[in-house]
């Protein structure tokens, strides 16, 4: 009788080994399945000679949703090497900072993310630290890119100039077998769990999403999301379309936008550019009744997510 089979007496604990064989064992059935907790990856150094591409994986926690008012509080960044086929070969380097902001973090905000006065008294971000971590990446990624984005250029410039990739946004994880988009969906989906606590450990969590091969492509996932992102996209307006047909632009996929950071104040949709006749005609033919030319705008990674657009 082994470690793995013997009955445990009152106390005894098992050794991490025979902890993981039991693991490796109970993998191998298709009535179990089971997580591992994450293991932040350590740093490394790229073999000379090596072709990577490096990338850096971004989480803020702020104030509020406005861009324009609410202020960050926490951001988290892991900088990584990939392939030219999206295989992640390791970890650079992993930046952590707290930011005091002008007033007291709400009931709200302390509640979801966990972070207090106390924890961010007296901190302010090395604006120039940041750069020059961000530098040296031509892609960032976030989990919600849509919001994140916004927030980084509005403090740091340097994010403007780069190409930026949203993983929840631009997977459809569903397709995939996913239960869902969120982040703790996809890690117990990928075979892990972790503690939640910090920005940064929300990014090695999105490392290990982003390694995880896709049973449906045989590829990482990170390699299907640089292809998502290379793809120009357009956006298509639907201005003053009529209200009581508010429902049929929903159920299409279009977002409204209450123009209060510079966009129309109007109806919109992203899709490929393979995909604009359709979309225009839909405008002419379900919508407007008439012959339109809808506002069109061209979106690539360098500024799709962006306030500038």
């Amino acid at each position: 009788m082994d470690a793995l089979t013997q009955p445990l007496r009152d106390g005894q604990t098992l050794d991490p080994a025979d902890l993981a064989a039991m693991a490796d064992a109970l993998a191998q059935s298709t009535d179990y399945r089971v997580l591992r907790r994450l293991i932040r990856r350590s740093p490394y150094t790229p073999a000379a000679g090596q072709e990577v591409r490096t990338g850096i994986l971004l989480d803020t926690e702020t104030t509020g949703l406005d861009c324009a008012k609410d202020e960050i509080i926490e951001l988290g960044m892991v900088k990584f090497d990939y392939t030219a086929d999206g295989r992640i070969v390791g970890v650079r380097d992993s930046f952590s900072a707290f930011n005091e902001p002008s007033a007291p973090i709400s009931v709200e905000v302390r509640a979801l993310t966990g972070i207090t006065d106390e924890m961010v008294a007296g901190h302010r971000f090395d604006d120039a630290a940041i750069s020059a971590f961000a530098e040296s990446a031509p892609i960032t990624i976030a989990h919600n890119s849509g919001f994140d984005r916004k927030f980084a250029e509005r403090y740091w410039p340097v994010f403007e100039h780069k190409a930026w990739g949203c993983s929840m946004s631009e997977i459809d994880w569903r397709k995939h077998g996913f239960a869902g988009a969120q982040l703790g969906y996809l890690l117990n989906g990928a075979g892990f769990f972790h503690q939640a606590h910090r920005a940064v450990d929300d990014c090695h969590a999105l490392l290990e999403i982003l390694d995880f091969v896709l049973p449906t492509t045989g590829a990482p996932a990170l390699a299907l999301l640089l292809e998502t992102a290379r793809k120009p996209t357009v956006r298509v307006w639907a201005e003053q379309s009529p209200f009581e047909l508010k429902d049929s632009l929903k159920r299409r996929g279009y977002r409204w936008s209450d123009g209060t950071d510079g966009r129309p104040k109007s109806w919109f949709i992203d899709v490929d550019e393979t995909a604009l006749a359709d979309e225009i005609a839909f405008l002419r033919t379900q919508i407007y009744m008439q012959d339109v030319e809808p506002g069109v705008q061209r979106l690539t990674a360098f500024t799709r997510f962006s306030n500038r657009v």
